[in-house]
């Protein structure tokens, strides 16, 4: 049962983050709703006053400057019929057209989704193959935050206690740029997901990005796995797949729990990666 909360309605960001730090722990941003609703139904978590930042217009989505800048207010569905997203990020729009079902993506914020960190969540693993900053505004400042910086553990973030997350700024892919998403999962939620993104000039594969998400507590950038795949021609990369998947599985940190065992979800990790390569490649 959901108990008693105060809504505040802030009219600006700089207004939502003076409440989150006047208020501290017993007051959380609400945007979609779709995952702290649920949790405070359950009973997991509770807070006194819920901060409702609808209303703040962090829903534009724009390409300027070689950079691609998504609102952390746009639901995974403005995001699937974006002419931006559509055109210069088809990984990330194929993502969101899969993102757990047809009411969490009417509802859901891509930002509420990061800020969540949900362990089982798809955005924040390519997003971080592709590079992208989160923008934090405290007051009137503001601080970029990478991606691969932004996930501390489940449910925690590198978001000071009265930062409210703005944008999601992802450098604009390349003529040459390939990148790609795929995850497993029986349930609702995925159980393994895995992204790659690099440039592929001619056979020459370059700047491998490999993140890997869903299996333990937060997604987790790869350095060694890209180290196999980057400067390597396509048929090198190809061959170096399956010891970049097996270094890829043991950093995934995966955990054994409903989604599966923790040798599992290692493999898994391994057969999407390969796959994911592949799918990126053509």
């Amino acid at each position: 049962m959901l108990r008693r909360f105060r809504l505040e309605e802030p009219e600006s960001v700089a207004q939502a983050s003076e409440l989150l730090g006047r208020f501290g722990d017993s007051a959380k941003i609400y945007a979609g709703g779709t995952e702290l609703l649920l949790a405070m139904k359950e009973g997991l978590v509770q807070y006194e006053r819920l901060i409702n930042v609808k209303k703040l217009g962090l829903n534009q989505i724009s390409a300027e400057n070689g950079t691609i800048k998504i609102g952390a207010l746009c639901t995974h569905h403005e995001l699937e019929l974006s002419p931006v997203i559509q055109q210069r990020l088809p990984s990330l729009l194929k993502l969101e057209q899969n993102v757990a079902n047809v009411r969490v993506r009417q509802a859901g914020t891509i930002g509420g989704n990061l800020c969540f960190a949900e362990p089982h969540a798809d955005p924040g693993t390519l997003l971080m193959a592709l590079g992208a900053k989160m923008v934090a505004a405290q007051g009137s400042a503001k601080r970029e935050i990478a991606a691969e910086d932004f996930f501390v553990d489940a449910y925690e973030t590198s978001l000071a206690a009265d930062e409210v997350l703005a944008e999601i700024v992802v450098p604009a892919p390349g003529a040459n740029a390939r990148s790609a998403y795929l995850k497993f999962g029986y349930l609702e939620r995925p159980s393994v997901g895995v992204a790659v993104a690099f440039n592929l000039n001619g056979a020459n594969v370059s700047d491998v990005r490999i993140a890997v998400g869903c299996a333990g507590p937060a997604p987790k950038r790869v350095a060694e796995a890209e180290a196999l795949l980057s400067g390597k021609t396509k048929d090198e990369a190809t061959r170096n797949l399956a010891q970049a998947g097996a270094i890829a599985g043991r950093a995934a940190q995966a955990i054994s729990d409903l989604h599966g065992a923790q040798d599992y979800k290692e493999h898994i990790v391994g057969v999407l990666l390969k796959r994911t390569f592949q799918a990126a490649v053509s």
